[in-house]
């Protein structure tokens, strides 16, 4: 299969998963899976999936002893707060928000570790919080102040989760390891859940969009984008990206039926204007 093909592959499955989440999230009191029964349904058959591309590709060998407690934590930090912000907010907006905020802390990791941007890079990140505050900021449109916080923070779990991620000799293995040691802290999250607020059991159509997000959005997803990765320079892996909270958006309006907002429009430009100028301009000066 050719790199771009994989790659576009990959970058519809990681639009997929806000997709699918929300439209099973979505919906109130009459939604067909709550949230912390979505967390380890997707965590369970996207590990499932990845460890049975593991062992096929391996031989046997199996994603035992691969990845690690820390990532996973920030793994499952990652997938809950994304369901619960989910319950809250709409697909296009959850999308931007989190890609924003992985994006933000990358780019504050590479502040602390003692990079000193240029001007421009400044000023697209500058950008980019006008954009994320253009989408967040109290008004008519805003929305839900909770569910962009939880998404915000999904976002950060993100970011930590890629940045320990790098330099990985074998990610698909890691991640595979990652999805597996996640599985328990989300069941520890689903009896906590249900202990505080009883809820009914998942509707056959709430675990068919749970598992297609764990199985083929992410753990094919995933396998997909590792193989294209090689392939791709960091700054061009970085910047196709943007195009996953674009697809949502557009999925969103066109699939669920969610209003393109004026404020979604131009919160969402911005925030794309400006992490695509930072990332421009630190791979012109690498060049």
């Amino acid at each position: 299969m050719s790199t771009p093909l994989l790659t576009l592959l990959a970058l519809l499955g990681f639009a997929a998963n806000s997709l699918l989440c929300r439209a099973a999230l979505s919906g109130g009191a009459a939604r067909g899976i709550d949230a912390g029964s979505f967390t380890l349904v997707r965590l369970a058959s996207g590990a499932l999936v990845l460890a049975l591309l593991l062992r096929l590709r391996r031989g046997g060998r199996g994603a035992a002893g691969h990845g690690s407690w820390a990532s996973a934590l920030a793994l499952f930090v990652y997938a809950a707060g994304f369901s619960f912000a989910y319950v809250r907010i709409g697909a296009g907006v959850g999308a931007l928000l989190l890609f924003g905020c992985v994006q933000l802390t990358m780019l504050t990791a590479g502040l602390a570790r003692g990079e000193r941007p240029r001007a421009l890079e400044w000023v697209g990140l500058a950008v980019a919080l006008a954009g994320f505050a253009g989408l967040t900021l109290p008004g008519a449109s805003a929305p839900d102040a909770l569910g962009a916080g939880l998404m915000a923070a999904a976002g950060v779990a993100w970011g930590i989760y890629s940045l320990r991620g790098r330099g990985s000799t074998d990610p698909l293995a890691a991640t595979a390891g990652n999805f597996v040691r996640s599985v328990p802290l989300a069941l520890a999250l689903v009896m906590l859940s249900l202990a505080l607020e009883a809820a009914p059991p998942p509707s056959p159509k709430g675990l068919l969009l749970a598992v297609a997000s764990g199985a083929l959005a992410s753990g094919v997803g995933y396998s997909l984008w590792y193989a294209a990765l090689p392939h791709l320079s960091s700054a061009r892996a970085a910047v196709v990206q943007l195009c996953v909270p674009v697809i949502a958006a557009v999925g969103a309006v066109l699939l669920l039926g969610e209003p393109l907002t004026q404020r979604l429009l131009l919160g969402g430009s911005a925030l794309l204007a400006g992490v695509l100028l930072s990332l421009r301009t630190k791979h012109n000066l690498r060049r």
